[in-house]
């Protein structure tokens, strides 16, 4: 038996090919509603981010006419270039959901991909409610299988690499591919992804660039694919393979080992703050103290917060006195200066102005931050807190489960006010009715044309 036989893609291709609509778990059907309203808000409120409409017309340059529509945007780009764009949208303010244990981003590259391939197979192919649910939960299990399999600390941005797997799987889905022009679309995919740690160190609207550069190479390799382009079959676990290379080791069990037992996208944390996930724990730690309390910021005369080795190589940057708006969203100082502010942490805080206002920098630089002896390297928690007042009074919090996760979920009342107040916050870039999506969604499997999403979510 050759190696490329026992190669993890042959039974991700399995995976899918054994899992038509009718073969997955409620669960995990109703997480993939949940998430994909989730990532369309956040994807709208995306728009308002930096750079973006540089990063549009720049994908548009010199790529012809398309019918690949971008969130709350008019524009219509080519589909792989329109792909770039959504997936840009849903990552560049921090606040996709994630799957912590794989340390990724799942929705993000996979939904960006999704959503103009909607647009460009449907004058021939409607995509179905029933589909694209199924390309959700069976392309986030691929990318978080994936991710949850490694055993190391990141040096190639996973949200992006990972993720553009999941995405391969989900597109392979739309475009009805077999398992040969799967197998095929992973290699080719694989050939072209990118993005590394460095734009996430930087703090650099590139990181959610890198995103969307996976977005458009899963776009072209499923193309490719279909035009019998051939790709790497040990694609994963060759010697040169994305495990081997790209990540640092990886337990083989866990790869494959729990396919059909357990469903990553019912995994999936939301993203309460628009900040790097890895700042959610202290932040909802403080935010806890100060309600439990009654607390002010006046009251305080120190914060020290102890978290573990990937949560301070993630987000224990320092504070600076020039942050651009993406570090500010990664720096875990500034997000607690900011709940120390206010008492909670919303997209209205990375307001320029408010990043570079002094008084606000100043209280930051007073946060102490500290890495704890945790093993784990990919674990964000638990996280412990010290806070003392100015009287001298003691308050301690240790946070286990980051508020989002699934055993500490936001309700269906706070998710849904989450897109809502998203999709307001950009006006008549959207459909006057965007906020009966939530409904839509939560009925998509009736629906014959999925379209109709971007319908409601791009300007009448």
């Amino acid at each position: 038996m050759s190696s490329q036989e026992h190669d993890a893609t042959l039974i991700f291709a399995d995976h899918i090919a054994n899992h038509p609509y009718e073969a997955l778990p409620t669960e995990a059907v109703r997480a993939a509603k949940i998430f994909l309203l989730d990532s369309l808000g956040v994807g709208v409120m995306g728009t308002k981010a930096p750079h973006v409409r540089a990063w549009l017309d720049g994908l548009a340059d010199g790529s012809g006419a398309g019918r690949g529509r971008v969130l709350a945007m008019s524009d219509r780009l080519p589909t792989p270039a329109a792909a770039a764009a959504n997936a840009f949208l849903i990552h560049n303010s921090e606040y996709d959901c994630v799957h912590e244990q794989a340390v990724l981003h799942p929705m993000a590259v996979l939904l960006g991909s999704l959503l103009p391939t909607i647009d460009e197979l449907g004058p021939d192919l409607l995509i179905d409610g029933r589909t694209l649910l199924r390309a959700i939960i069976l392309g986030v299990d691929v990318a978080c299988h994936i991710g949850s399999a490694v055993n190391t600390g990141l040096k190639f941005f996973r949200p992006a690499t990972a993720g553009g797997f999941g995405a391969v799987a989900a597109l392979a889905i739309l475009h009805q591919c077999s398992k040969e022009q799967l197998l095929d679309a992973w290699g080719l995919y694989y050939a072209q992804a990118s993005g590394t740690m460095q734009a996430h160190r930087e703090g650099l609207p590139l990181l959610a660039m890198q995103v969307g550069f996976c977005a458009r190479s899963a776009v072209t390799a499923i193309h490719l694919a279909k035009h019998n382009i051939p790709g790497t079959r040990n694609t994963l676990e060759g010697p040169f393979g994305y495990l081997n290379l790209m990540e640092d080791g990886y337990d083989k069990n866990l790869l494959c080992g729990e396919l059909g037992k357990i469903w990553r996208i019912t995994e999936v944390a939301h993203k309460p703050f628009p900040s790097g996930r890895a700042t959610h724990g202290v932040v909802d730690g403080l935010r806890q103290m100060m309600q439990e309390h009654e607390l002010h910021g006046e009251d305080v005369a120190k914060l020290e917060v102890s978290v573990p080795p990937l949560t301070y190589r993630l987000v224990g940057r320092p504070v600076l006195e020039e942050m651009t708006v993406n570090y500010a969203r990664l720096c875990g100082r500034y997000c607690l200066a900011r709940v120390l502010k206010t008492g909670h942490l919303g997209p209205q805080d990375f307001d320029p102005q408010l990043i570079h206002d002094p008084d606000n920098v100043h209280l930051a630089k007073q946060i102490s931050m500290l890495e704890d002896s945790n093993p784990d390297p990919n674990a964000l928690s638990p996280v412990t807190l010290k806070l003392t007042e100015k009287d001298g009074q003691i308050w301690h919090k240790t946070v286990d489960v980051i508020y989002g996760n699934p055993a500490h979920a936001m309700s269906q009342e706070a998710h849904t006010q989450k897109y809502l107040d998203n999709i307001g916050l950009v006006g008549t870039q959207v459909h006057p009715e965007a906020s009966t999506l939530v409904d839509m969604v939560q009925a998509i499997e009736t629906q014959d044309d999925c379209r109709v999403l971007l319908d409601m979510l791009t300007p009448a």
